[in-house]
């Protein structure tokens, strides 16, 4: 059930909205995710500029794109999903904190995009060939390059594997006088008229003045505000359910102890008839704090 408002609460949290919209950059997730939605054009003008591949014509662009054909193993949700004209697929994610940028999060999902897109009964050598790629807000591999390609090779001589995988890591940072630094420098902006790109400050511009495009994102913030509020209430059950097992439990092995202790006290003084209650329990080892307790019980 969702969370309600008071109206003060709405128009708070509209204000708020309305100041991040203003601040927002491409290179933060909620934002990117709406300028690159059914903006095949977008897509393609970066993934030509960070791949290289100048000469790519995307056929299929989509965002949020889920990827979860095997049951039981762990989905992922590609910010942006992309195949172009040979083929070919592209993983294209922004990433401004570094924990996301972990080498085994690049293979997971260079093996996530294999499964998908690979039939039963089709042979292996038709596997597209991909491109899983992170453009990250700083330099996460701190070499000072625009880019780094990691692709698997013979570690004795360097040469190619040829299973056309690419993993590709782009330095946010970047701000050389070519394509590349331009791009960087237009997902680091968060002024369309300051952007060199025309389809990125477009996108960026609808978004941010025009009224239908500032209604879409607020009502996109809403949204996220909404499911954050259910993902903390369900933590705080689950955490809550937790405790209130673990206190049970406690509870209940307490109580079965004290059945144990109470059945061989009672075992104890009658075999033992000249032994009294408070002898037995001394011979036990039972604390004084228990041995009143205990001693109600067995009257």
């Amino acid at each position: 059930m969702p969370m309600t408002f008071t109206e003060a609460e709405k128009e708070r949290f509209h204000e708020q909205d309305l100041k991040r919209i203003k601040n927002f950059r491409p290179i933060d997730d909620t934002f990117m995710r709406a300028i690159f939605r059914e903006n095949l054009p977008l897509a393609q003008h970066v993934l030509r500029v960070v791949t290289g591949l100048s000469d790519l014509f995307l056929t299929e662009e989509k965002t949020q794109a889920d990827m979860n054909r095997v049951t039981g193993a762990r989905s992922i949700c590609l910010d942006v999903y992309g195949k172009d004209t040979s083929g070919k697929r592209f993983d294209l994610e922004v990433q401004k904190a570094s924990a996301g940028t972990h080498p085994k999060r690049a293979r997971y999902h260079s093996s996530v995009f294999d499964i998908e897109n690979l039939d039963v009964k089709q042979d292996f050598d038709e596997l597209p060939e991909t491109y899983i790629i992170f453009i990250t807000e700083n330099d996460v591999y701190q070499g000072g390059y625009p880019f780094y390609l990691f692709e698997r090779t013979d570690t004795r001589d360097g040469s190619l594997f040829g299973d056309e995988e690419h993993i590709l890591y782009i330095n946010g940072a970047y701000r050389g006088d070519d394509e590349l630094g331009h791009l960087m420098h237009d997902f680091c902006c968060s002024n369309p008229d300051d952007m060199y790109n025309e389809d990125m400050a477009d996108s960026s511009r609808y978004f941010k003045e025009s009224e239908k495009g500032v209604s879409e994102m607020c009502t996109i913030m809403e949204d996220l505000r909404q499911e954050s509020i259910e993902i903390g209430r369900e933590k705080g059950m689950e955490e809550g359910m937790e405790k209130g097992m673990e206190k049970g439990m406690k509870k209940g092995m307490k109580k079965g102890e004290e059945s144990a202790l109470l059945r061989t006290l009672k075992n104890l003084l009658r075999n033992n008839p000249a032994m009294s209650a408070e002898q037995a329990m001394n011979m036990m080892g039972i604390p004084s704090k228990e041995q009143e307790k205990l001693m109600e019980l067995i009257k």
